[in-house]
């Protein structure tokens, strides 16, 4: 799963009213008939990726695919969960059918990921006696999860997400309270870079998390990367999830956030960029599917300014941002649309639910 922003409404400016897509948006959109993508754009750049799920690879959202980008990501279907639900049992079929589509299309593929507290399966942290499992026993089922998940994908995957989100949101701790945590102590994090490592030496291997443009927790991650290449392990970089909205981060605070892991040479990867039109609601009222916004006029043109704004840095950060993956095709598939409030419609991506270009799609271009 992911994260974007802790805004408030006041900042965003928007009232509650009735969801509609009024005619005068589609005057600034255009059809998806050109052939060239937003990877010959920025062929002088980086790759420009894209995250799916193995419904996503066939028919016209496989022909977007193949036109707009040359990288993709599993969404879902690699995470341990879904790829290993049940001990000594691995669901390959939706993965193998994405690497088989990255394949036979001469596209990057990212590994998304290998160590995680979310969408873990049932039994992973449990012995036959439904206890907790020792710290022995977790290591080693996290060595045989990385070994053999890599091995299986190593012709295909050049990058892995190893680690996502371990960092704490609490600002006083450094590292997440998670059973990776409670039971196998920091150093799980150590292990899980050094078990891809050994299945994959080549592969590029990520750190991955969000909210990364906060001063306050770029600072702990910041820490954590540091001690990561002070004590050898084999990290090349740090993906920064960019769950963002249309007011934040600012030009300045993704700047900054850019030089300070820059000035650890490590690579950088944008892993899952959109852009919501709402705020984070986490802790406050929540808005109802009902208590959306037109997405006409002011509120398109502002999200296609941001778009404009964050790639334009991106594109000044060339010498270490090393690729660009949105998260999701369309509108119509993001996860913002059942996240954090369940069936309200977002729009965060540069296709509409018609797979049309949107604004932003020509903001991102046009430079």
């Amino acid at each position: 799963m992911c994260r974007f922003f802790i805004l408030s409404l006041a900042a965003m400016g928007l009232a509650a009213v009735t969801l509609s897509s009024c005619a005068n948006s589609t005057a600034l959109r255009s059809k998806t008939t050109t052939a060239k993508g937003l990877k010959d754009y920025y062929k002088g750049y980086f790759p420009i990726g894209v995250a799916v799920n193995s419904h996503n690879i066939h028919g016209a959202e496989a022909k977007l695919i193949l036109r707009e980008f040359n990288s993709i990501t599993p969404e879902n279907d690699m995470k341990m969960g879904p790829i290993h639900p049940r001990q000594g049992y691995y669901r390959f079929g939706p993965t193998d059918s994405i690497a088989a589509f990255a394949r036979t299309h001469g596209l990057k593929l990212r590994g998304h990921n290998l160590c995680w507290h979310e969408q873990t399966p049932y039994w992973l942290f449990k012995n036959a006696a439904g206890q907790v499992v020792s710290k022995d026993s977790l290591f080693a089922r996290l060595q045989r999860h990385i070994q053999t998940v890599v091995n299986r994908y190593h012709d295909a995957v050049y990058a892995w997400d190893v680690v996502n989100e371990a960092v704490s949101d609490n600002p006083s701790a450094l590292l997440r309270e998670s059973p990776w945590l409670k039971i196998c102590g920091p150093s799980f994090i150590d292990s899980a870079f050094w078990y891809a490592h050994r299945a994959d030496p080549s592969a590029e291997l990520y750190y991955n998390d969000y909210n990364v443009v906060f001063p306050e927790k770029a600072k702990r991650i910041y820490t954590l990367l540091k001690g990561l290449k002070d004590r050898g392990v084999p990290v090349t970089g740090i993906g920064i999830q960019a769950h963002w909205s249309v007011n934040q981060p600012t030009e300045s605070e993704l700047r900054s956030t850019l030089e300070m892991f820059k000035s650890l040479g490590l690579k950088i990867q944008i892993t899952e960029l959109d852009v919501s039109i709402f705020p984070w609601e986490k802790n406050r009222r929540q808005l109802l599917p009902k208590d959306s916004v037109v997405y006409a006029g002011a509120t398109e043109r502002k999200q296609a300014e941001f778009y404009k704004m964050i790639f334009k840095v991106f594109r000044d950060y060339k010498d270490v941002i090393t690729s660009v993956t949105f998260w999701n095709v369309s509108d119509k598939d993001s996860w913002l649309n059942q996240y954090p409030v369940a069936g309200r419609k977002n729009y965060p991506l540069l296709f509409d639910r018609a797979l049309n270009k949107k604004l932003a799609y020509r903001m991102v271009t046009e430079f």
